[in-house]
């Protein structure tokens, strides 16, 4: 039988069940551009160039391009804002803050020995935060037919009425405890009363107009230290290999709510609800990266980069909360709320992200400056969860393989110098990771920006504008409507460097 209150006692509890998505592994298989101030300034396209410390993860050969000691800090300035279109309503929302997003340092050693073709050798060790997870989503508009209500009755449908009346929310599946807040919460009613019913309608009152609002708000971070090795032959041919640390944390928050004026009956009918999602993720992984460079000519160089895919072990944490109000011809009643107090540990699982390979050119004008370009190409569809031998998993791997596609990436960068002053540009373009182009468009970004070389210390500034569309579904199931997000990104950065 429901009660007007739920409230378990607080507890942590550790369940199989699981409630990963295709977004899920694409947050952990995406990297944004970050990096030095330099690096961001010039698209990123460094795979043919090094002398660089972020140049390092394009190419791990560019770190014998140094002729000289580096270290290096980089801080930037993540202004993120998200202009939604929901059945014609438009709303923004933004996000703005700072990081130091890279340290590194480089250290060179020279061959002494004259009559030997290996001139030199470098160790380096670098950190970067690939991923800046600090974001905020509004999304608010009319959905003139779908209500939350159909959420809980995909997942309630085929769950025993015996297990929502009397069973326990942190004793249950991922599935049946979004059922287990439905029918707690008034939102669904069953088909029949009987305990072997496994059949559901919603409960929130007829008629469309459902106003709806969502917001999702993240925080965290993806990332990557890098140990580095490289070596240079006759100062011609260049080869370097990066091991990879990985380390993410990731908080997400949504709050969901809606309410409908139809028409009221005598039955009890929800009429408005809000229900709140929290998650909190870890993950560690690993992963490699060979790469060369030739210089062909004084002026032209190549570069060829195989990045291995990242390896990580992940652990989620999932906390829920449902309250709702029915009305009648009579009037309303006093809320209805479920809070289990339960925070779900869910078994940890592990992520295979795809590989990638990078062609690179580019050509030095001497002291005047260069042209630099790049091209990359990585198959989403190779992304995987594991273990492979999960029913849930294998379903969800069969899903992305058929959803997700290869891609390819093209950066371009350019520098001019006047004498200790470097102007640079750059542009990069990244195709969608989904076949359909439209749950996740195209990326498109352009940058600038500007250096200054003191001698043994220098000084970088680079500004980076970046945008890209987003089909925004609310829920996986049920309430799958999606609202239309522009993602703009606007990231100044500041670099400063020590030669040694």
């Amino acid at each position: 039988m429901k009660n007007n209150l739920i409230v378990f006692a607080l507890a942590l509890l550790t369940v199989s069940s699981n409630a990963q998505e295709i977004r899920d592994a694409l947050r952990y298989s995406v990297d944004n551009l970050n990096g030095t101030a330099r690096y961001r300034a010039m698209g990123g396209a460094f795979g043919a160039l090094g002398a660089d410390l972020s140049a390092i993860n394009s190419n791990p050969a560019g770190s014998s391009v140094f002729n000289n000691n580096q270290v290096g800090v980089t801080l930037t300035n993540y202004d993120t804002k998200n202009n939604s279109n929901y059945f014609g309503t438009k709303t923004s929302d933004s996000e703005n803050s700072f990081d130091i997003n890279q340290a590194g340092a480089v250290f060179v050693f020279k061959n002494q020995n004259s009559n030997s073709n290996w001139t030199k050798i470098t160790f380096g060790v670098n950190y970067e935060n690939i991923n800046n997870f600090d974001n905020s989503q509004f999304s608010a508009g009319v959905n003139r037919q779908n209500s939350i209500g159909s959420y809980f009755v995909n997942y309630a449908n085929g769950v025993p009425l015996s297990t929502l009346e009397n069973g326990n929310y942190g004793q249950l599946s991922n599935k049946e405890q979004q059922a287990f807040l439905g029918y707690q919460g008034y939102l669904i009613n069953p088909v029949s009363n009987s305990t072997t019913n496994t059949a559901y309608t919603s409960n929130v009152r007829e008629g469309g107009n459902y106003y709806q609002e969502n917001a999702i708000y993240s925080n965290g971070y993806n990332g990557k230290l890098s140990f580095n090795f490289s070596t240079a032959y006759k100062d011609k041919l260049y080869i370097g290999v990066n091991l990879n640390s990985h380390f993410s944390n990731y908080t997400q928050s949504q709050r969901f709510y809606e309410d409908n004026d139809n028409s009221l009956t005598t039955d009890d009918r929800i009429n408005r609800m809000r229900f709140s999602n929290d998650l909190h993720t870890n993950a560690t992984g690993f992963s490699f990266q060979l790469g060369a460079i030739a210089k062909i000519t004084d002026g032209l160089r190549m570069g060829l980069t195989y990045e291995s895919p990242t390896w990580l072990s992940l652990s989620d944490e999932f906390t829920q909360r449902l309250s709702s109000v029915r009305s009648n011809v009579t009037g309303e009643l006093p809320a209805d709320v479920i809070d289990p107090r339960i925070t779900n540990y869910y078994d940890p699982y592990r992520l295979q992200t795809p590989g990638k390979i990078t062609g690179s050119a580019a050509y030095v004008f001497g002291k005047k400056g260069l042209i630099s370009f790049d091209y990359a190409l990585k198959d989403y569809s190779a992304t995987k969860f594991r273990p492979s031998n999960d029913p849930y998993f294998m379903d969800l791997n069969r899903e992305m393989n058929t959803t997700l596609t290869s891609t390819s990436e093209i950066r371009i960068g350019a520098e001019y110098r006047i004498k200790a002053l470097s102007i640079r540009a750059g542009y990069r373009s990244e195709e969608s990771p989904y076949k359909n182009k439209t749950t996740i468009g195209d990326l498109t970004s352009y940058s600038g920006g500007f250096g200054y070389n003191f001698g043994a210390t220098k000084v970088d500034l680079s500004y980076s504008y970046s945008k890209r569309n987003y089909q925004q579904g609310f829920f996986n199931t049920g309430l799958t409507d999606a609202a239309s997000i522009d993602t703009l990104n606007n990231n100044i950065s500041l670099t400063l460097l020590f030669e040694l």
